[in-house]
């Protein structure tokens, strides 16, 4: 029955379902109970992306344990010391902590920088290599630009359309109350280290999937930032 559908169709169905339900249910029914599902989601995602993502290599298993290890670690300092994206603390909603960090966010940062890194390299791919022509610049240099440097900045809208929803949610506070600018500052500087070794890393960067999932992801942020009290 489902030899007749690809495996980023199946993914992307998957995906839909349960963002669907952990939508509806925050919206209307038990919030705090889908919402001690984040965990489990993020999880399933990074799953999915993994599943999707053809000719996997040292390089990519690589890329995946740096954004991880990174992600996981410069919330560990955030956290601790204030001196990354500011003072803040997580909830109990993601899960175990160490160091007062839920071992998930690891996976999330790998999922928000594989995506934007997928969704940069598969839509500019063409417009850099046009752009190229015309200056007569390489297209290799302007394609790593344009993959670390748009991909950073796609991942930082993301944190923007996500931090009210999370706050909302529990996931994490800040001190005061509000969003510092220097959050996104920082976001933008890890991201685009990180998105630097996405670009070098030598393995596949073609993954429908990852495209599907970081629009369902965002219209699951944005109907949940406009309607969620």
């Amino acid at each position: 029955m489902f030899k007749q559908f690809s495996k980023y169709q199946i993914a992307t169905a998957i995906a839909i379902f349960f963002h669907l339900i952990g939508l509806i249910g925050m919206l209307i029914f038990n919030r705090d109970f889908f919402v001690q599902s984040t965990a489990f989601n993020l999880l399933l995602s990074a799953a999915l992306l993994v599943y999707t993502h053809t000719d996997r290599n040292k390089y990519f298993y690589f890329f995946a344990a740096v954004a991880v290890l990174v992600g996981f670690s410069v919330e560990v300092v955030g956290v601790n010391t204030g001196k990354i994206f500011g003072e803040y603390s997580y909830g109990n909603s993601l899960g175990f902590k160490w160091q007062g960090v839920p071992l998930i966010i690891g996976v999330n940062w790998f999922i928000i920088i594989y995506c934007s890194g997928i969704c940069l390299h598969t839509f500019l791919t063409k417009i850099i290599i046009r752009v190229a022509t015309d200056r007569k610049e390489p297209p290799m240099v302007l394609k790593a630009m344009s993959v670390i440097m748009d991909g950073a900045t796609l991942a930082v809208f993301f944190d923007w359309l996500m931090e009210p929803v999370a706050i909302k949610l529990g996931y994490w506070k800040w001190v005061g109350g509000d969003i510092p600018v220097y959050n996104y500052i920082c976001w933008f500087i890890v991201s685009f280290i990180l998105l630097a070794v996405f670009h070098f890393s030598k393995f596949n960067k073609d993954n429908k999937f990852a495209i599907n999932l970081l629009l369902i992801q965002a219209m699951f942020f944005l109907v949940l930032r406009t309607f969620l009290k």
